[in-house]
């Protein structure tokens, strides 16, 4: 019995697996292949469990945990950097969020980086004691 659920559970596996690897080839976006690659290293861990369990052995946990860290680590650093991703036309205006502070000025505008004014008022400055100077 133990036998057929292993052999049910990693064919599913395999067929997640090889529907991963489709979708990461041709997957249009960086997300796309973001999620691809979690589902694969998740069928990965599910394939090393399923043989664990029919081995009955638990040398194969620590692989398993290494395994699972660098597929989370390695999405987290690809979702950072994906979000902040330029549009394909390159147009500021169809950002769907906030510029980070940290990025210059997009190419031809004809700003330096970190040039931005701060507006000046002439309403006073309050100084380390609260009053109004």
């Amino acid at each position: 019995m133990m036998l057929a659920v292993g052999v049910v559970a990693t064919t599913l596996l395999a067929v997640g697996a090889l529907l991963a690897v489709v979708r990461i080839e041709r997957g249009p976006t960086m997300l796309d292949r973001t999620v691809a690659f979690d589902v694969l290293t998740t069928a990965l861990v599910g394939a090393i469990a399923v043989e664990a369990a029919i081995s009955r052995r638990t040398e194969s946990v620590p692989i398993l945990v290494v395994l699972s860290l660098v597929g989370f680590i390695g999405s987290v650093t690809i979702a950072r950097f994906a979000a902040v991703e330029p549009p394909k036309n390159g147009t500021a205006a169809q950002r769907s969020g906030p510029r980070p502070s940290s990025v210059g000025p997009g190419p031809g505008s004809g700003a330096v980086a970190g040039s931005e004014s701060e507006p000046t008022s002439d309403a006073g400055t309050t100084n380390a004691g609260g009053e109004v100077s």
